[in-house]
């Protein structure tokens, strides 16, 4: 493959059906950011190796997806096959996904001693040593929760939800709110007649420092939150 054109392949009964793409439109189209197939695509022919020029007969299209439409049958591979990626592409998004992965750990577990999340470099060092190969496609809670249990050896984790009482003041309970919400899921609430808020919200254990800040930031230290039972 070249910088100009990749290639997006599916298998079917153990037969390769594979279209030739534009590496950065093929990605942009894969993720959603791009809407018309046909700007990533360099041929709308179905090909069973596309780097021999061999096409696929409209007889196997049928009996492969039932339908004999190429453009459609670009779609699905784009959509539901393997895509080839630069060199470059890969590195982006890798990088892109282990950043996600650490932020994702950062919030959703903490220190067992301390009940404290560990800063993004201690588990950014950390995975480091576990050597765990991150795929661009794969999903985040997956392969976070797998690296999860490799890191438990080296660095101790413990993931777990809390229930956190919230009461907000009038002034600053619609304000909030949206920000409140952000933070996990809301179990009980109520609007009271002074016009304050309370409520009960489930978050991640981890959250709960950053959560105290952030409320203390846009209420001005007038919210009040607390672990409860």
């Amino acid at each position: 493959m070249s910088d100009k054109y990749t290639v997006a392949r599916i298998i079917k009964d153990n037969e390769r059906y594979e279209v030739l793409v534009k590496p950065q439109k093929a990605l942009d189209y894969r993720m959603g950011k791009l809407a018309a197939i046909t700007e990533a695509l360099v041929t709308e022919t179905i090909f069973s190796d596309a780097n021999k020029g061999t096409k696929v007969s409209e007889e196997n299209l049928r009996k492969a997806f039932g339908i004999v439409d190429q453009l459609k049958i670009a779609e699905i591979i784009l959509r539901k096959g393997t895509l080839q990626l630069t060199t470059e592409q890969r590195r982006k998004m890798i990088e892109e996904k282990r950043k996600q992965i650490i932020d994702f750990i950062a919030r959703q577990c903490v220190d067992p001693k301390t009940n404290l999340p560990h800063p993004p470099s201690r588990i950014e060092n950390a995975m480091e040593q576990i050597h765990y190969p991150i795929e661009p496609f794969k999903s985040l809670e997956e392969q976070a929760r797998d690296i999860i249990k490799l890191l438990r050896p080296i660095l101790p984790l413990k993931m777990e939800q809390v229930a956190v009482g919230v009461r907000i003041p009038a002034e600053y309970a619609a304000k909030a709110y949206g920000t409140v919400k952000g933070f996990g899921t809301i179990k009980r609430e109520e609007w009271r007649a002074d016009g304050s808020w309370y409520g009960v919200l489930e978050m991640p254990a981890g959250l709960y420092a950053p959560f105290l800040e952030k409320l203390g930031e846009i209420t001005k230290g007038a919210g009040e939150a607390k672990i409860t039972s």
